[in-house]
């Protein structure tokens, strides 16, 4: 089964049925419902947005809405926090964030090629070995 990573800006648009981009997100999901995939770091920097933005309840409803079935949580290990700290090595001109770096090490230890996300980043970073190889991004 292919699955499809869904990132921060995603989940956030989701709750917020007043962003542009909101019912794009919708469909993306519910298309690839019961194949999606998220990790342990997007579930708090997508809290963190969520109480910022929102407050502490919407944030709460948000992350135990995807913790109770919308999508599988991945916990991002030690190794994927040293690909990530490569990732930053290897793309000095760049700010990546953390979250963004460790979802790029679990996307590639799961062989995930596919992100649904809003972060241009993610179109921007290239992996593999000559770092040809780019994610496909959705919506």
């Amino acid at each position: 089964m292919d699955y499809w990573y869904v990132d921060t800006s995603a989940w956030v648009s989701l709750a917020n049925s007043d962003e542009a981009s909101h019912e794009r997100v919708v469909a993306a999901l519910d298309d690839r419902r019961g194949r999606l995939i998220t990790s342990d770091h997007v579930l708090h920097e997508t809290w963190t947005v969520m109480r910022f933005r929102h407050g502490f309840e919407p944030a709460e409803r948000l992350i135990n809405g995807i913790r109770g079935g919308i999508a599988k949580v991945e916990v991002s290990g030690l190794s994927d926090l040293e690909v990530a700290a490569a990732i930053d090595t290897a793309f000095p001109d760049q700010r990546f964030s953390l979250s963004d770096r460790t979802s790029w090490a679990v996307m590639q230890r799961l062989g995930i090629h596919d992100a649904i996300t809003l972060d241009k980043d993610f179109r921007i970073y290239r992996f593999g070995s000559d770092r040809r190889l780019s994610f496909t991004v959705w919506p």
